[in-house]
């Protein structure tokens, strides 16, 4: 059987499209690709990109957004973590969280894999978002 090789894309359910687009474009340097909107069933999607190419992230915005926040404690998607090639990279996103005013939780040791560090933030529907950086060897 093939084996899966990397994820293709994660979609996100948010509040507002047009709240998020700006905010994922411009704190994750996303770039917006494509976007679908159907008046007939009020469903919004934009599909963002990163810069290499090597992932997409669609958010998704559904007609029904009377539902509860993001919680990380009810069943479905706990966090999103990005990786970045090392520790001072993921020194150089701390300083992008804070120019964009985002806040954050510095660098930290991952409680998950040993010798891996972790930024942990939230986006506008306080879905939580990480950067991760894995031991350099």
């Amino acid at each position: 059987m093939a084996k899966l090789m990397s994820v293709h894309h994660l979609a996100l359910t948010v509040t507002d499209v047009d709240r998020s687009v700006p905010w994922y474009v411009r704190v994750l340097d996303l770039e917006e690709v494509t976007r679908r909107e159907e008046p007939d069933t009020g469903l919004r999607k934009v599909v963002l990109r990163s810069a290499g190419d090597e992932f997409s992230v669609v958010l998704v915005q559904h007609a029904d957004t009377g539902r509860r926040g993001f919680d990380e404690r009810r069943t479905g998607l706990d966090h999103v973590a990005f990786r970045v090639q090392s520790t001072e990279e993921l020194t150089e996103w701390e300083c992008r969280l804070a120019e964009f005013g985002v806040s954050y939780l510095p660098a930290a040791p991952s409680r998950t894999f040993e010798g891996s560090k972790v930024v942990v933030f939230r986006d506008p529907d306080g879905i939580q978002l990480e950067i991760w950086a894995d031991p350099e060897l």
